[in-house]
């Protein structure tokens, strides 16, 4: 499972739930609130979050980097699910397109982390 980091935690549970459509396992937050660790889920599929931590070697993408890798997720309804990510403030990298086996769209979230979305055709 991947652990992505963010520079703000918090914001990117509410951002992948709000957006995506994951559901939160567990969260570990101070007591301000901030997530230090949380397990989210989709389909079968699980990602850690947490913020990047500099004394742990960590750090969330810069906005403006390529992407040096993305998460591949499937979902029931690409072109449904990619409306509701645009609508929830997620950039949409690549539209919806048939591709090899599957349709698929490509989205970044709040953090600059990239997400292939994709059901198979």
């Amino acid at each position: 499972m991947p652990y992505l980091y963010y520079p703000d935690a918090r914001a990117a549970v509410e951002f992948l739930v709000d957006a995506f459509g994951f559901t939160e396992i567990e969260a570990f937050r101070d007591d301000e609130g901030n997530v230090w660790h949380a397990q989210l889920s989709t389909g079968d599929g699980v990602v850690m979050v947490g913020p990047g931590l500099t004394d742990f070697g960590t750090r969330a993408p810069a906005e403006d980097e390529p992407a040096t890798s993305r998460t591949f997720v499937y979902v029931d309804d690409v072109d449904g699910h990619c409306e509701h990510a645009r609508a929830s403030g997620a950039s949409i990298v690549s539209e919806p397109i048939d591709q090899g086996p599957n349709r698929i769209y490509i989205a970044a979230d709040c953090g600059a982390h990239q997400w292939i979305f994709a059901r198979p055709l």
